[in-house]
């Protein structure tokens, strides 16, 4: 066009101020966002952890309710649970081995100190004396022999028919013929005494409340492996009564005291003791006193075996408490109440139960009107177990 030629020219393309720097900085920010959003995530991650086993950790801390224990105050007599025993109880054995010819009382019955009890067949024992007295018979006649001949001897001697030592031969043998017939004596005398055994009699006057053998049994001698006894005899006319005083009356037993026992199945009635020993020491177990009672039985209507309470003359000013049964643990070694201390860990205190409410039992010792005492406590519940208490329950 006019002869004019235009000429195009590619664009080059050519760097702006300052662009390289502007992308070094986009590249660094979206680093740094990778960067923050990753410690974000792991911080979530580590903290869900934390609080899961946190939360592990809190669910194996067992959730418990307590209680405290009722305050009672009662200036009624010191009565304790105690149970009745005879006064003596003992199995009857047999001293020598046979068969049960015949027995004469059965349980119940009544006896008198050396009554026959039955009567025991000893064959071995009958064949056993029998030979023994024979021999008996045979060193007796030796004894008479050597005694004969040793006097002989002795006159042969005065006139010197024959010498010293024979003469003391014959006296020897005359001396050893007394101790054969010294210890004959004495085998005779002991299957003598084992043959007396095949008649049992009453040790004592009592009553025979067991009855183990029957007519035609084997008897076998002792007391000891598997041995029965023949029968089991209690003297009843007193009763024996064990009472473990707690330490706080301690100090006010004395022998001679005046007490009274009250059972269920004489409704209204009292049966009255004494007090004959204590044991003079506080058991560190139990923190009581064993003390034995004396009751008069002469009527027999009193059973050994049987549950009564014990009252003592002792006004009980103390505060005592109560809880529910489902409160205690019974364990081995004794009774348990689970208590939970200031930092919520668990002591198992040793109590002394009083008398039975049936749904609540008296706690005469080992118990504070403060103490938080867990209800229902598992048995795995051990000495020292961090707990956690329910909340709105006890306090």
């Amino acid at each position: 066009m006019n002869g004019t030629e235009f000429m195009v020219e590619e664009p080059q393309t050519a760097a702006r101020p300052g662009e390289k720097p502007h992308l070094a900085r986009v590249a660094a920010f979206v680093v740094l966002v990778l960067i923050v959003a990753g410690s974000i995530v792991v911080g979530k991650r580590l903290a869900g952890r934390k609080a899961l086993a946190a939360e592990t950790e809190e669910l194996a801390v067992p959730t418990v309710a307590v209680i405290q224990p009722s305050v009672e105050q009662s200036n009624d007599p010191l009565a304790l649970p105690a149970t009745l025993q005879a006064y003596i109880d003992s199995p009857i054995y047999s001293r020598t081995n046979g068969y049960l010819v015949r027995w004469y009382h059965d349980i119940g019955s009544r006896v008198n100190k050396g009554e026959l009890l039955a009567d025991i067949d000893t064959p071995e024992i009958d064949q056993e004396l029998r030979q023994a007295r024979a021999a008996r018979q045979q060193v007796e006649a030796q004894l008479q022999l050597a005694k004969t001949t040793a006097e002989r001897w002795q006159a042969l001697r005065k006139s010197d028919s024959v010498s010293q030592q024979e003469a003391d031969q014959q006296v020897s043998a005359y001396q050893q013929a007394e101790a054969n017939l010294a210890a004959a004596e004495a085998s005779v005398k002991r299957l003598e005494e084992m043959e007396s055994f095949k008649h049992l009699y009453a040790p004592f006057a009592g009553v025979i409340t067991r009855r183990d053998v029957d007519i035609g049994a084997l008897v076998t001698a002792g007391s000891g492996g598997q041995t029965k006894p023949l029968f089991e005899m209690a003297q009843v006319d007193v009763l024996r009564v064990y009472v473990s005083i707690p330490e706080a009356y301690a100090a006010s037993i004395r022998p001679a005291m005046r007490v009274t026992l009250g059972l269920d199945e004489f409704p209204g009635q009292t049966f009255e003791g004494r007090v004959v020993r204590t044991a003079e020491a506080i058991d560190p177990s139990t923190r009581t006193l064993n003390t034995e009672v004396d009751v008069p039985n002469r009527n027999g209507r009193l059973f050994p075996g049987a549950y009564a309470q014990v009252h003592f003359d002792l006004p009980v000013q103390a505060r005592r408490m109560s809880v529910p049964v489902n409160a205690l643990l019974f364990r081995s070694e004794g009774v348990r109440a689970a208590l939970v201390d200031r930092n919520e860990k668990i002591h198992l205190q040793p109590v002394v139960i009083g008398r039975d409410f049936g749904t609540h039992v008296e706690i005469v010792n080992g118990l504070a009107p403060a103490d938080r005492i867990v209800i229902n406590p598992p048995d795995s519940l051990a000495e020292g177990d961090q707990v956690k208490i329910a909340t709105g329950k006890g306090e």
